[in-house]
């Protein structure tokens, strides 16, 4: 068994995260990687309401007894958003930990802290990572460029960004972007972090609740079928390569173009409703990382999570030692 401070200090069995992801991170999935030793989170924005969250959050308790989290992602949006419900139905649930993301998370510390909740930043660069900690946060989750979502601005990807920030941090880092394999799982560890976060791995897994369609999409793709945009507006997201992401970037191409010129396209209510739960992976904007090309089935999670790690035991213990000479 991999034993690391994440898993020490969160209760947890296995060193594997897996992070909120809007219209994806529901009770099913969430579940399940509870039970199979990981730690997941629920995505509060998912659900249209404070309350809708709560009832989510009393069905992952219904079918687990095993710890998980709650994602609480702030961002400027069109539409105003009631952060303090979510924040207040978060603290009252009783669940014992919270990934923020977004702006900085100080003000929420107090809160969630005071409930006895641990909290896991995620930053995308070492000086977002460093302030996280100095406020108080007791892990960071560093995204490299390869992760889906936003990656930030700085393009540094994993196999620099996580070792210059292990070598900062003293509290846990947790890896994310391009892992979805053992051998990434054992590449973070060997970088420093002390687990790894994987987002478009879980996607295509069984209890994923998009659709079958988007998981078979996933599995078809290869590391170069991903797209930067919003590069223009500093807001730069890599999603999945696909007929309206093109469309995006031809239109960003234009130098008289705004955000307005392709705000229809990038919407995230046509991306879940169209791509997530209808199943039509060229009409909607979504969320896919470059570790699509590391991705050739659709496994419980289950059966992920105890391969992954069994395959990383093996690795360290076999081929890695074999590597050294007496």
């Amino acid at each position: 068994m991999l034993s690391t401070r994440f898993t020490q200090e969160f209760g947890v069995r296995h060193p594997v995260m897996c992070g909120g992801m809007t219209g994806v991170g529901t009770a099913p999935l969430i579940a399940a990687v509870a039970e199979a030793g990981g730690l997941g989170f629920l995505t509060a924005l998912t659900q249209p309401t404070p309350a809708a969250l709560a009832d989510e959050i009393k069905r992952v308790q219904d079918l687990t007894d095993r710890p998980f989290g709650v994602n609480l992602t702030i961002l400027p949006t069109v539409a105003s958003v009631d952060y303090d419900g979510y924040r207040d139905v978060i603290v009252a649930s009783g669940v014992p930990f919270v990934e923020t993301a977004g702006s900085n998370p100080e003000a929420l510390l107090p809160h969630f802290h005071g409930a006895g909740m641990k909290v896991i930043h995620k930053a995308t660069s070492v000086r977002h990572a460093l302030k996280a900690e100095r406020i108080g946060v007791d892990a960071v989750a560093i995204d490299g460029f390869e992760a889906a979502g936003h990656p930030g601005e700085d393009d540094v990807p994993g196999l620099v960004l996580i070792p210059a920030a292990a070598r900062r941090l003293s509290i846990p880092l947790i890896a994310s972007g391009g892992i979805a394999d053992a051998a990434g799982l054992v590449a973070a560890l060997a970088l420093g972090a002390e687990a790894v976060n994987m987002g478009t791995r879980f996607v295509a897994t069984r209890e994923s609740p998009v659709h079958e369609a988007v998981k078979q999409r996933i599995v078809a793709n290869d590391e170069r079928s991903t797209v930067l945009v919003f590069r223009k507006f500093r807001n730069t997201a890599r999603v999945a390569r696909n007929t309206v992401s093109e469309e995006i970037l031809a239109i960003e191409a234009d130098r008289g173009t705004d955000f307005s010129d392709i705000a229809h396209l990038a919407s995230g209510k046509r991306g879940r409703r169209r791509v997530l739960v209808e199943g039509h992976t060229d009409d909607g904007m979504w969320w896919a990382g470059q570790s699509q090309g590391l991705v050739f089935d659709v496994p419980t999670v289950g059966d992920l999570i105890s391969t992954l790690v069994a395959d990383a035991e093996r690795l360290i213990g076999g081929r890695l030692h074999g590597l050294v000479e007496p």
